[in-house]
């Protein structure tokens, strides 16, 4: 007996079509959660990881993440923007930080050997062919000291020294160190220059009338005496702690000896800065003196200009502003 199948065949068929009704809707579904995926999550990433790159490769901490929605990326991009403030502020601090480090570096050293010494902690050192070289000693002042306090003997110094610190940055000079009340100072290094004996020459007038200004203002017998010098050195800084630029060879001995072997308010110089100031400058031939380790050496008294020059145009003002 043979039994129609058509009901079994209606079976199968609407099973296939279930079959395919499942997989059309589950491929649907499917792309619609990966677009969902790729539009809420993944490309939300993406834009994050780029802007993140952009900040990264402009290094500039300012730019922050855009930030949208409640969720946990958006969580993430306030963080993130979190982070770039503390490190902008950090940053920020640090660059005053390093602004401060480098002004004290070259209120020490000259800016030349700052950057050396930023690049390598080796010793650094320098020959300069011709170099003028100023020391500086107030006399009268250890008198003075016992007539004040310390607080008013350091004061009343630092003024004098800060004047003559005011008139070495106005003329371009490199001062090397203060002793006591001595005072050293040097011109044609770091950087050569042409000039040095005259610009050494304007800094010792100029410090001279400073100190009579002071002498007549504390009616004390404060006077300056200064000896100058022209010749090579070696220049430059040793050790690894409390670094100092200093000058090395028998020129600055010579210098120091000019300095202690002249007159209290007299400008004493030798016959190599005499040859170099003697166009522009009143001499007076003092004679022979006897210099420690060097015997005899010739001598002049420097009395002042035998022009107005420029660079006096320059010590004035400076004077004058320090004044005030």
């Amino acid at each position: 007996m043979i039994i129609p199948r058509d009901i079994h065949k209606e079976g199968q068929k609407s099973l296939l079509y279930l079959v395919l009704s499942l997989t059309g809707v589950g491929i649907i579904f499917g792309a619609a959660i990966l677009i969902l995926l790729e539009r809420v999550v993944l490309k939300r990433i993406t834009t994050l990881s780029e802007e993140v790159e952009v900040i990264g490769s402009q290094k500039n901490l300012a730019l922050r993440v855009k930030e949208s929605g409640q969720d946990e990326i958006s969580n993430l991009s306030k963080s993130i923007n979190g982070m770039l403030e503390q490190i902008e502020v950090g940053a920020k601090q640090l660059a005053v930080e390093q602004k401060k480090a480098d002004r004290l570096l070259l209120n020490i050293l000259p800016e030349p050997i700052a950057e050396q010494l930023k690049q390598s902690q080796d010793a650094i050192a320098e020959h300069f062919d011709e170099v003028t070289i100023l020391f500086a000693d107030i006399v009268g002042f250890t008198p003075l000291s016992a007539k004040l306090g310390p607080i008013e003997l350091v004061n009343l110094l630092n003024r004098v020294f800060s004047t003559f610190d005011h008139f070495a940055e106005r003329l371009g000079l490199e001062k090397i160190k203060t002793i006591g009340d001595a005072y050293m100072v040097a011109a044609g290094l770091p950087l050569p220059r042409r000039d040095h004996a005259e610009v050494i020459a304007e800094m010792a007038i100029a410090m001279q009338e400073a100190v009579a200004a002071l002498r007549e203002e504390l009616k004390e017998d404060v006077k300056i005496r200064i000896g100058v010098n022209t010749g090579k050195v070696v220049a430059g800084v040793i050790g690894t702690h409390k670094f100092i630029y200093d000058l090395w060879g028998d020129s600055v001995n010579v210098a120091s000896r000019m300095e202690s072997s002249g007159e209290p308010g007299s400008i004493q110089v030798t016959a190599s800065t005499y040859e170099l100031m003697k166009a522009k400058y009143v001499l007076k031939y003092r004679g022979k003196v006897e210099v420690k380790g060097k015997g005899e050496m010739e001598t002049y008294w420097l009395l002042g200009r035998r022009r107005q020059t420029k660079s006096r145009v320059r010590i004035k003002a400076a004077l004058a502003s320090t004044r005030r």
